[in-house]
């Protein structure tokens, strides 16, 4: 399909997207729920760049979807996998985010969803386990399963592409193998089961393999992999990851920049969290919590440069902690304790505690970079996008390259990324 820019608008997408979900629980029904509340009039898009944001240009102010020309909301088809029966409805309603009233109006679409069979391993995922599995078997054969549902989804369906968003839970940590390194060696361990190639690993290289785009919504290894990187770049795919940035480092990546701007120092930055929904159960395993913790750490060093400015940062201590609490569910609390000083040393601090929901902050993440990895791959453009940075807590950098975690710098790249993006499609 060819497109143009005329008067700073792209010609639009045409034909159903399909947004495939390695995960339906909380995030994913959430996300679902409230397309379908936008679509019927009940809700307006809060929180959605793609549907939100406008942009200046010649001709005036334009939104972001007319200047990409995004797929409109009714030409999204959902689908995805869950190791839980049932419907996305019955997921929604176990995940407790969204009121009665709002349920049952969406009832009849969610109903409509039900999930594949998942890839699933629980010595990635400890603290969970369902019965709608594909069942254990070689890697390379449940790797080619999860092509053929992608398929047989487009197919039944009657798509014209498809994007996937990771929404599953947390993997235990996984630090970069051989196995990772390079294509061949990723095949290779397919083959031969090796064990340090995980299920949302094996989901990345089925999506990869079927030209389908693909975000990593959590913080696993996964695409930010040489393997994964050179199958997405080989293949002409489009790919963005990683960690969805919704509470607590969202206000981290508000507030530190405000700080450095105005060189204040710090001396200390303590965070916790305490969260009831199955997110924190998953947390609740300490090989689980070390890949959150090392996505969360990694939120201030490049705005708060120390080596920069020693005086005002080397000394700085940076902790988090994350406790399942279940009465709290999908409401989670975070705290921040932030010590910082000013004018001649003088000790200061900052108490920030936010009550958040954390899939409807998530939600309008999925939405946007579902509409954006379709326009990127629209447009001809492969491997990492680190334009789209802005959603992402441990943001993928392209080669050789230092992840930018200032959301307002990140907020540039994303509207300079945008203009690339319509040029490109004109």
């Amino acid at each position: 399909m060819t497109h143009s820019v005329s008067g700073g608008v792209s010609t639009p997408a045409r034909g159903k997207l399909a947004v495939l979900m390695p995960g339906m629980g909380a995030v994913a029904t959430t996300f679902m729920a409230g397309v379908e509340a936008i679509r019927l009039g009940m809700a307006a898009p809060v929180g959605s760049v793609s549907q939100q944001a406008v942009m200046e240009m010649a001709d005036g102010t334009v939104g972001i979807g007319a200047v990409l020309g995004l797929a409109k909301l009714e030409e999204l088809e959902f689908g995805g996998w869950d190791i839980y029966e049932g419907t996305t409805f019955d997921a929604a309603r176990a995940a407790r985010v969204l009121s009665p009233e709002h349920l049952e109006a969406v009832r009849p679409a969610l109903e409509a969803v039900t999930p594949m069979k998942a890839v699933f391993d629980r010595r990635f995922v400890r603290n969970l386990e369902g019965p709608n599995v594909k069942g254990d078997g070689e890697k390379r054969r449940l790797v080619e399963a999860l092509r053929a549902d992608i398929r047989r989804f487009m197919d039944t369906r009657g798509c014209d592409r498809a994007v996937a968003i990771w929404c599953g839970s947390t993997e235990t940590y996984v630090a970069p193998s051989p196995v990772h390194a390079d294509l061949g060696a990723l095949e290779k361990g397919l083959d031969e089961d090796d064990e340090y190639i995980s299920p949302s690993m094996m989901y990345a290289y089925a999506c990869l393999k079927e030209g389908v785009p693909y975000a990593n919504g959590a913080p696993n290894l996964t695409l930010d992999c040489g393997a994964l990187v050179e199958l997405a770049e080989r293949e002409g795919v489009a790919v963005a990851g990683k960690d969805l940035k919704t509470g607590q480092t969202l206000l981290k990546t508000i507030v530190a920049p405000g700080l450095a701007s105005r060189h204040l120092g710090v001396n200390g930055w303590y965070s916790t969290n305490i969260l009831g929904n199955r997110d924190g159960a998953v947390l609740d395993d300490p090989q689980s919590f070390k890949t959150k913790e090392e996505s969360k750490l990694s939120v201030l060093g490049s705005i708060l440069d120390a080596e920069q400015h020693p005086d005002l940062y080397d000394d700085l201590t940076h902790q988090v902690r994350i406790d399942y609490y279940p009465p709290r569910g999908d409401n989670k609390e975070g705290w921040d304790n932030i010590d910082i000083f000013g004018w001649m040393g003088y000790p200061m601090q900052i108490k920030v505690n936010f009550l958040c929901r954390d899939s409807i902050l998530a939600a309008p993440l999925v939405l946007d970079l579902a509409l954006f990895l379709d326009a990127a791959q629209r447009a001809g453009k492969s491997g990492v996008q680190d334009w789209l940075s802005f959603f992402f807590k441990c943001p993928q950098a392209c080669d050789g390259e230092v992840p930018v975690h200032d959301l307002f710098e990140q907020r540039r790249r994303l509207y300079d990324g945008v203009m690339q993006l319509a040029s490109a499609l004109d």
